[in-house]
């Protein structure tokens, strides 16, 4: 199965968060995703002005598990596994400090703070989401009741670890976690109530009351433990909390990143294709030599000029012949290949290649897809759309996933992050006035931007099934308006 969730990320950079899901016990799970991107001929994009090496300067990938699934309640329970298997590393460091057991006691705190961060999103959207309002309080019940376990169980475990042989730097890795795992109790407190009060206002006072509470409660242990909490009146303590946050955010969810190590793809094989270029030229230029030794003997004008052309010929042959290979190798090969492991375990490998192709190599379902209006395609007969074709082939092993992870974990995402300024350069940052007529015999201005459209359109295919998204982004000259899926 894939998954896909697009967002803008920043003014100028839409993410796509894709989950490949593989199935269980099989080595083979491949993966097909096709993109193709139709951009406006004003925006002078084309395989000219934006090459290769432009396209993947503006693509930024990171490749991660899936975050194991528990919920609240599961996390918060007495057979609570990530608890087990925190506390089992405790014991173990306790037990006898090596470098083995600090970092397994270090990968369970990140493995726990990772899955009690899903956890909470999962339930906070969970409670907005439910119809029913006495449901609604009683999910806040549980909640309340949950995280308030989470905290004192995690926070209770420092005695464990509080002895003589423990080193240091293992104390720090527990208050990494212990800050990050109370960042996260105070925002979904607050991004729940929030979103209760915007999106279900029936939500009793009660109720909002002791979220309020819990979230007050998590900034006075904060204040008491001596992390940073957010203060009305200083600026530089919440831009210094800011980046904490985002720092303890990398740290936590680190574990979750697979090593990457990319390379070119097919280069063997190419330049088989092009040794092969060379050979043909030089079998002509051979050709050539020996008929016309043969027919005016040797050191003959005639012989002198056919050498001369021969080899003018040769190095033509060679160049058309390796642009027609390098033609071929493009449709069945990929620019890059990544290898994605753990701990230096291979458990897949994503292929990625770009191109830009004419309208006639567009598969005509994605052409009907795209639905252009009539004004467009009469517009595309003087200057038509360019097309951009991403393709990526992902293949995850699930044995070797589940042999070298602790969790079950369902797959892998790949968040890929697409940067549009290359698109904005040559944009007209114009605003339009436009009259409006007001009472009487009077009349006003207003003010009307010029926008663009970039669409996109995404194919999926995995163990036979094939499915489409398409999306459009509204771009001006200072970035992106608004992301539609249409």
């Amino acid at each position: 199965m894939i998954d896909i969730q697009v967002r803008t990320h920043d003014r100028f950079s839409v993410e796509f968060k894709i989950g490949y899901v593989a199935r269980k016990g099989s080595d083979a799970n491949e993966f097909m995703m096709n993109t193709w991107f139709f951009v406006p001929h004003s925006l002078d994009i084309n395989a000219s002005t934006y090459s290769k090496q432009d396209f993947y300067k503006d693509v930024k990938s990171n490749v991660r598990l899936i975050t194991p699934v528990y919920s609240l309640q599961e996390i918060a329970g007495e057979a609570s596994l990530p608890f087990a298997f925190l506390e089992a590393a405790m014991r173990a460091l306790v037990a006898r400090a090596t470098p083995e057991t600090v970092n397994e006691h270090e990968y369970q705190i990140k493995m726990l703070a990772s899955i009690v961060k899903s956890a909470l999103r999962e339930e906070v959207t969970h409670i907005v989401r439910n119809p029913v309002a006495v449901d609604r309080e009683y999910l806040v019940e549980n909640y309340l009741q949950h995280a308030r376990q989470i905290a004192r169980r995690f926070r209770a475990l420092r005695r464990v670890i509080n002895v003589v042989t423990v080193p240091r730097n293992a104390i720090s890795y527990f208050l990494f976690g212990d800050e990050y795992i109370s960042n996260l109790i105070e925002f979904n407190s607050f991004r729940l109530l929030e979103r209760l009060q915007r999106e279900a206002p029936d939500c009793p006072d009660a109720a909002r009351e002791a979220l309020l509470a819990l979230a007050r409660e998590e900034i006075d242990y904060k204040r008491e433990r001596g992390y940073l909490v957010a203060e009305r009146d200083s600026p530089e303590n919440n831009r210094a909390l800011v980046y904490r946050w985002g720092m303890l955010k990398k740290y936590a969810e680190s574990e979750l990143f697979l090593r990457a190590s990319k390379k070119r793809d097919g280069q063997w094989v190419e330049q088989v294709y092009y040794s092969l270029a060379a050979g043909l030229s030089m079998i002509f230029a051979t050709i050539i030599s020996f008929s016309f030794q043969q027919k005016f003997g040797n050191f003959t004008m005639p012989l002198f000029v056919a050498l001369v052309v021969s080899y003018m010929l040769k190095d033509r042959i060679k160049d058309l012949a390796r642009y027609y290979f390098a033609h071929r190798l493009g449709r069945r090969y990929f620019d890059h290949k990544t290898t994605i492991s753990i701990k230096e375990n291979p458990i897949g490998w994503i292929k990625e290649g770009f191109d830009f192709i004419s309208e006639d190599r567009v598969p005509a379902g994605v052409m009907d897809m795209r639905a252009r209006p009539d004004l467009l395609e009469a517009e595309n007969r003087m200057a038509g759309e360019k097309i951009i074709l991403y393709r990526k082939l992902v293949r995850v092993d699930s044995r070797a996933l589940a042999r070298y992870n602790q969790y079950d974990t369902a797959g892998v995402n790949d968040i890929t992050r697409f940067n549009v300024a290359s698109f904005l350069e040559k944009m007209d940052s114009r605003e339009y006035n436009l009259y409006v007529p007001g009472e009487g015999e009077t009349y006003g201005t207003v003010v009307g931007e010029k926008i663009y459209y970039l669409n996109f359109l995404m194919q999926f295919q995995y163990d036979g099934k094939v499915n489409y998204r398409r999306f459009r982004l509204m771009l001006t000259h200072d970035g992106i308006q608004s992301i539609q899926e249409l």
